[in-house]
């Protein structure tokens, strides 16, 4: 059986496309894809991401619970700011990416959807190993996404607040709505921490307003133009945030945590794949899983993790993994032919 977000009706009413996605019914698209995506890279989109997990922890050790199973530095974290972070096993694979909210009364982590049941059992193991915290759910909120140069103008007119200000990564309250300057779109934007019980009628003031609503096509896209990791794409447990190149948010210096002696091992020897960014000139599109070659002597040296056609820059764009660059080229096969491709930096696109 489906799970369903609170805004399911919403999105048929709206003539969504509804697909399965990460155990939940989801809108794929409404219109168009580009029409959604353009939305956002030119104006503002909205985005139901009622699937992702919301995962409560509290008490006095908390704090040391979260410093233990994730590798960024939430001591850094001051009241109502956030940060992204990575969940590791002890050989430094990935558990899952997230982001570590710092609120009043406890911390909040956002987990992916596909994620949610693993990561909260997990972290329910390790605070076994805490005698003052508690790991739940907050099964009775949700989220809600607006993304684009001109989502902060929107909010805060539909909202009647000034947003302007709101730095990234930081959050305000609005009554007992969790405002927080964060996405994943490249683009500027704000995400509403919201009771279900509220979540469709915040939605509809924003339809209302005349603002685009969003699927995970678009979504898609535009985590790809920006070069954001989708888990089950670039992120596993068999492969770091090293080698995905969020090596930022791995502070070795801050004490032990899960994984931090593998990932030390390989920060030192040397990282055995690495996710770079690959531009086409045609119109063939790389997927997922195809395979990708040294161009001068047809070597195998990787795969592609995500692909797709990027509307903002008119070409082919991939992620993929490979284990070593020779030279700023290679070919990818497609349906059979080895199509030539460009490799960049895994920022397509920068706001």
């Amino acid at each position: 059986m489906l799970k369903q977000t609170p805004l399911l009706e919403k999105h048929r009413q709206l003539g969504a496309k509804v697909v399965p996605f990460a155990g939940f019914e989801m809108p794929v698209s409404y219109k168009s894809i580009i029409e959604e995506h353009n939305a956002v890279r030119n104006n503002v989109g909205i985005f139901d991401i009622g699937h992702m997990g919301l995962i409560k922890i509290e008490g006095d050790e908390a704090l040391a619970l979260i410093q233990k199973v994730s590798t960024n530095d939430a001591a850094k974290l001051e009241l109502n700011q956030c940060q992204y972070s990575v969940l590791c096993n002890e050989n430094g694979g990935t558990i899952d990416d997230i982001l570590v909210y710092r609120l009043p009364m406890s911390y909040l982590i956002v987990a992916n959807a596909s994620n949610m049941d693993k990561v909260l059992a997990w972290l329910k193991t390790q605070a076994k190993n805490f005698a003052k915290v508690t790991v739940g759910s907050y099964e009775n909120y949700c989220m809600l996404s607006l993304q684009g140069p001109q989502s902060k103008v929107v909010a805060g007119k539909v909202l009647s607040l000034d947003l302007t200000t709101l730095k990234r990564n930081h959050l305000i309250w609005w009554k007992d709505i969790i405002i927080s300057g964060t996405g994943y779109t490249g683009e500027d934007g704000v995400e509403l921490i919201v009771a279900k019980s509220e979540a469709p009628k915040i939605w509809q003031m924003f339809i209302d307003e005349g603002v685009q609503p969003c699927g995970l096509g678009a979504r898609d896209t535009l985590r790809l133009e920006a070069g954001l990791p989708l888990y089950g794409h670039e992120y596993n447990e068999e492969t770091s945030p090293l080698e995905v190149g969020y090596g930022w948010a791995v502070k070795f210096d801050k004490g032990d945590f899960i994984g931090r002696a593998a990932l030390l091992k390989e920060k030192e020897t040397g990282l055995k794949k690495q996710l770079v960014g690959l531009e086409f000139d045609g119109r063939a599109i790389a997927r997922e899983g195809y395979s990708i070659f040294d161009i001068r002597n047809s070597i195998f040296v990787g795969k592609v993790t995500s692909g797709t056609f990027s509307p903002t820059l008119n070409k082919p764009i991939a992620l993929a993994f490979i284990d070593h660059k020779n030279g700023d080229s290679v070919n990818v096969e497609i349906r059979g032919q080895k199509i030539p491709a460009k490799v960049v930096a895994k920022t397509f696109y920068k706001r």
